[in-house]
């Protein structure tokens, strides 16, 4: 009577177990499933973001002086930035996001070209800054040096960051790597006017160098053009 009555206590405590399991199961399939319909959906729109931006490059760079705009395409930049640090935080460093940073790298750069020729050739007034970072797990500068920055972006509108993960698998960014001559060892790294700053420096010392890059905007001999027939 008491093997009967224990055979039915182990038969009900293994059914409430697997339950459990396919419950549980479930669960994680089920939110593994939504980041990746999450994921998706952001790449889709990102890609969207990118092919529009690219376009936009091609147009601007082809617009007289008197067309273009005060605002070039930095909000959407940043707007595009800030789905891609989104992405990261909350989906993880999937291949997915690694590709989306890859084309975002891509974009700065593109933005960054584009932008020192308007200034060139427009005497549109902007100061720049590359800015070359590690994960703040392998660089404890890199998080408060971003944060100068931020600052920084904040009070001069017109001063365009553009931020690197040194890790990133991208034979553009690794040509930057090479012109500018910057080792893992040296990060975080500003490059201001071609002058390459090393490790951390507070926003007083990079302040007066965004000062000094203004300036030199100002002097700088506009390009003339070609009025139109």
């Amino acid at each position: 009577m008491n093997n009967n009555i224990d055979w039915k206590k182990y038969l009900i405590v293994f059914f409430i177990t697997m339950s459990l399991f396919l419950s549980a199961s479930y669960v994680s399939n089920y939110f593994s499933n939504k980041k990746i319909n999450q994921l998706k959906s952001i790449q889709d729109k990102i890609a969207i973001d990118i092919l529009s931006s690219e376009t936009q490059f091609s147009l601007l760079s082809e617009l007289s002086c008197k067309n273009i705009p005060d605002s070039i395409f930095s909000d959407q930049l940043r707007e595009l930035g800030s789905k891609l640090e989104w992405s990261q935080s909350n989906l993880g460093a999937t291949d997915e996001v690694s590709y989306l940073k890859k084309y975002y790298a891509l974009l700065q750069i593109k933005d960054y070209l584009l932008a020192k020729k308007i200034s060139t050739r427009c005497g549109v007034k902007s100061a720049f800054i590359l800015y070359f970072y590690k994960t703040l797990d392998n660089c404890s500068e890199c998080q408060k040096a971003w944060s100068v920055l931020t600052s920084l972006r904040d009070k001069y509108p017109k001063l365009r960051v553009y931020s690197f993960d040194y890790s990133t698998d991208l034979s553009a960014v690794s040509s930057m790597l090479r012109i500018y001559k910057i080792k893992d060892t040296m990060l975080p790294v500003f490059v201001i006017d071609d002058d390459v700053l090393t490790g951390f420096h507070s926003i007083e010392e990079l302040e007066s160098r965004v000062k000094e890059s203004f300036k030199l905007q100002e002097t700088k001999p506009i390009e003339n053009e070609r009025s139109s027939p």
